[in-house]
């Protein structure tokens, strides 16, 4: 029985007593694992289409929580990180993975289509002024 003089711990307080003294007892390798076991199981147990939805309304929350400068912002922060890391080769390389990837998916009537709106104002191109 706990003495009312003594506060008792509150949840957040021992939970959070409780991680710390399981990182500590835990290597990084140990919680690696489990990450991927866990990340493998809730795969098992659910659809890409569930993935896909939670997905989207992670990103729709994103989106009204920071402005457009904000994602401008920390693209080209990564879009130079990554530039930084890689080779032009890497690049080319996935490039041409990515161009076979959505020519099979959408097939050459597609890009027959999209070719010909191509370049003209109100089609979502951007024009040289």
């Amino acid at each position: 029985m706990v003495n009312k003089n003594q506060s008792s711990m509150t949840r957040e307080e021992a939970g959070r007593k409780g991680g710390e003294k399981t990182a500590r007892k835990y290597d990084q390798e140990h919680f690696e694992e489990i990450g991927q076991k866990g990340g493998k199981k809730v795969s098992q147990e659910y659809s890409q289409e569930h993935f896909e939805n939670i997905g989207q309304k992670g990103g729709e929350t994103t989106r009204q929580e920071y402005s457009q400068e904000h994602f401008e912002d920390i693209g080209q922060k990564g879009g130079k990180t990554t530039s930084q890391e890689y080779s032009q080769e890497h690049f080319e390389t996935i490039g041409q993975k990515g161009g076979e990837t959505t020519s099979q998916k959408y097939g050459e009537e597609h890009f027959e289509k999209i070719g010909k709106k191509g370049g003209r104002p109100g089609n979502g191109s951007k024009q040289n002024s």
